[in-house]
């Protein structure tokens, strides 16, 4: 792959953030952000990112990192920003008519684990802010996306709701961090990967020793996801949607 610049734009519950990659990873423009749309609706935020990016150096491609289920660049469920304002919605083709480039749109946790891993074994990234976040990856591919974060931990209560924002400002600190212990314990168990990356804003805030094979990743890591996830030809996971 030639030295091409990707566009990568990670869409949250509160903001939308955006830089331009090099295909090293090397951010050519600091990250800029702006909040997202009260209304968040495609059109909307289309719109955000078009304003967002004006004076953005050129780009080869774009990536994108979405709040929600993914297939093939068209949205399943947007739980942050809203479903019914969603389902069906094939954001890549939007946007790449939009900008004129190609697009590869994943769930947010997995566009930041293609920074994060080594590409060796059984490798998992939990993203902590606004919600709950998880992506899989074998010897470096991604694995189908599994949306965990609305499994009931108990009754009535995901895990999006025990270890996202709404709890640690309930609960506090301390209560929020015993609730992220537990959830590692069970992942553990359930999952034996052999490296665990904990990412997003709240990652930080945990107070507990963590195992040896777990790693508070840094948000700049993260973001190089945006120029990794297209080192790899198209497959079942990550997929090209061109203008």
């Amino acid at each position: 792959m030639r030295n091409e610049h990707i566009l990568a734009i990670d869409i949250g519950g509160t903001s939308i953030k955006a830089t331009v990659l090099n295909t090293s990873g090397e951010m050519l423009v600091e990250y800029q952000k702006v909040p997202t749309p009260e209304k968040a609706s495609p059109e909307n935020v289309i719109k955000a990112i078009k304003k967002l990016t004006a004076d953005f150096p050129s780009f080869d491609k774009i990536s994108v990192g979405f709040p929600g289920y993914v297939k093939k660049g068209v949205i399943a469920t947007a739980p942050n920003l809203g479903t019914s304002l969603w389902a069906g919605c094939n954001l890549a083709l939007l946007i790449a008519k939009e900008l004129n480039k190609p697009v590869r749109l994943l769930n947010d946790a997995d566009m930041q684990g293609f920074g994060l891993i080594s590409g060796e074994g059984l490798e998992m990234v939990i993203t902590l802010g606004t919600g709950f976040g998880t992506a899989l990856f074998m010897d470096g591919g991604l694995l189908p996306h599994l949306e965990l974060a609305h499994l009931p931990v108990r009754k009535n209560l995901t895990y999006d709701k025990f270890v996202g924002d709404e709890a640690l400002n309930k609960d506090g600190l301390e209560e929020w961090n015993k609730n992220v212990k537990d959830v590692l314990k069970t992942f553990k168990t359930v999952f034996n990967y052999d490296k665990l990356y904990l990412s997003g804003g709240n990652a930080k805030k945990i107070t507990f020793k963590l195992d040896n094979n777990i790693k508070i990743a840094r948000n700049r890591d993260g973001i190089k996801g945006g120029a990794f996830m297209w080192r790899k030809d198209d497959d079942f996971c990550v997929q090209s949607v061109n203008p």
